[in-house]
């Protein structure tokens, strides 16, 4: 039994049953309209069955600008809708559940955007009361609490911007400033909710663009937030306009530059390429005495990693966001000992992907056809492999070229398993097909390979065949004089 990830932990009087969070992510299922409606609750609903313990709404916009399918707060005609999903996620499981509140500035698809420096007083006064109004209506529509959105290319993270340009009372030249809005609405929601419910907040632990902030700042930061009542930090980095690649006849997206790939790491990065901001965060946190929760993100699916961070106290609790989207039931396999049956998620990004083009989120390792996650069944046959030796495999200039059998059974892909040098073994890819070439290796080096089938529910096929190949070191020649 896992002793760290599935220990409940209190928020500010919410017990969340375990430490997994599923972090907020857009999912482009609300119409241009910003209800709720009942694939906005299947979804969420699919969090609740797995037994996530923290359950983080897709961020809501708490003012009426346009902004294509995103889901709204800002009326109070939507608190009917909001409660509806509340109820269904709280009549599934004791899973908690908070929406993530945002204000965001205006684009356009010439390439301009609205800038805080554009702002008058009254446009701040206005975001302001919007961010406290907002949160009220959270608390009636019945959620445990809420998460202020300060983090991307959005409001509140551009007034914590060191690229803040504003020159009065939030004057950018100075921490204070940069803080004082967040203080400001900060003030304005516990007016308006009270200290005892719950408000959690999403920032940036770095810009990850030139002259923004890092760490140095960040870890005063959340400091800040803490002094200011904050119940609990999520991290995140990145995901700036400030080096968004400008695309033809669309608006600026904030993740397609160098920040934006930060944010959502891909294949080609390590694993658990974030965890020192939140270990530093929460060291200095706890130095000074405020021991509110911090969540860790970024590449985070493997049930030994989050056990270890958060026995090793670099955590408080664990975010994954695409992982939970590939398998919402990665907690209740976890807390079953089926570990085995997680679909584990390959940050391929296709998610990433269909989000900027402002269509249905949804993930390529479920089957095909399917616009939610499938529902667990334990006792769902796994596949099998039809003969003992199903994977080939051969060495063609600076390629490995992998090709296998069809295995029986209810196949939803298979896991593509690598080692290198008899090193550790590690999930390189996930496929649909028959075939896969593997173009990251070198020469010199040993490679060892076996698949796995695997059904909708995850359950896994045996591995198949392991084949080897000791890779040729190419031959270089000095050209002649």
């Amino acid at each position: 039994m896992r002793q760290h990830i599935l220990k409940p932990i209190a928020i500010n009087g919410m017990t969340v049953p375990n430490r997994t969070v599923v972090p907020a992510m857009v999912t482009r299922l609300s119409g241009e309209d910003g209800f709720v409606n009942q694939a906005i609750i299947d979804r969420y609903v699919s969090y609740a069955k797995g037994n996530v313990g923290l359950i983080i709404v897709e961020a809501m916009a708490i003012h009426q600008s346009k902004s294509g399918p995103l889901l709204r707060i800002s009326d109070d005609k939507f608190i009917e809708g909001h409660k509806k999903l509340t109820k269904a996620i709280h009549d599934t499981s004791n899973s908690k559940v908070i929406p993530q509140i945002i204000h965001f500035m205006k684009v356009a698809r010439s390439g301009w955007r609205q800038t805080i420096d554009m702002l008058s007083e009254d446009d701040i006064t206005s975001i302001i009361h919007d961010f406290g109004d907002a949160a009220a209506r959270a608390k009636e529509a019945g959620y445990d609490g809420i998460e202020i959105h300060s983090a991307h290319a959005y409001t509140l993270s551009s007034f914590l911007s060191r690229h803040n340009r504003r020159r009065d009372r939030y004057d950018g030249r100075t921490l204070e400033g940069r803080l004082r809005m967040f203080g400001d609405v900060m003030a304005q929601i516990r007016s308006k909710v009270g200290d005892d419910f719950p408000v959690g907040v999403r920032f940036l632990a770095d810009e990850m663009i030139k002259g923004g902030y890092t760490i140095e700042d960040s870890r005063l930061i959340a400091l800040r937030m803490a002094q200011l009542g904050v119940d609990y930090i999520s991290l995140s980095v990145g995901g700036k306009f400030e080096d968004a690649i400008k695309q033809e006849g669309l608006p600026p997206y904030p993740y397609t530059g160098y920040s934006g790939e930060r944010c959502m790491p891909g294949a080609s990065f390590p694993k658990m390429p974030h965890i020192q901001y939140a270990a530093t965060i929460k060291e200095t946190l706890n130095s000074k005495g405020y021991n509110i929760p911090v969540i860790s993100v970024g590449k985070i699916n493997d049930p030994d990693d989050a056990e270890q961070l958060l026995a090793d106290n670099k955590a408080d609790m664990i975010g994954m966001a695409r992982q939970l989207l590939a398998d919402p039931n990665w907690p209740k396999k976890v807390s079953l000992g089926r570990e085995e049956d997680i679909v584990r998620c390959i940050y391929c990004n296709v998610c990433k992907q269909l989000d900027e083009k402002f269509a249905e989120v949804t993930c390529f390792l479920w089957p095909k056809g399917y616009d939610q996650a499938p529902e667990y069944e334990a006792d769902d046959t796994p596949p099998n492999w039809q003969n003992d030796e199903p994977l080939r495999a051969e060495y063609i200039n600076g390629v490995v070229k992998l090709k296998w059998d069809r295995a029986s059974g209810n196949i939803s892909g298979y896991d593509l398993y690598r080692a290198e040098d008899d090193g550790k073994v590690k999930i390189i890819q996930a496929k649909k097909g028959g075939k896969f070439d593997d173009k990251s290796v070198l020469g010199g080096l040993k490679y060892s390979y076996y698949i796995r089938a695997y059904s909708k529910s995850g359950q896994n096929s045996r591995p198949s065949n392991v084949v080897e190949l000791d890779l040729p070191l190419e031959k270089f020649r000095p050209q002649p004089t």
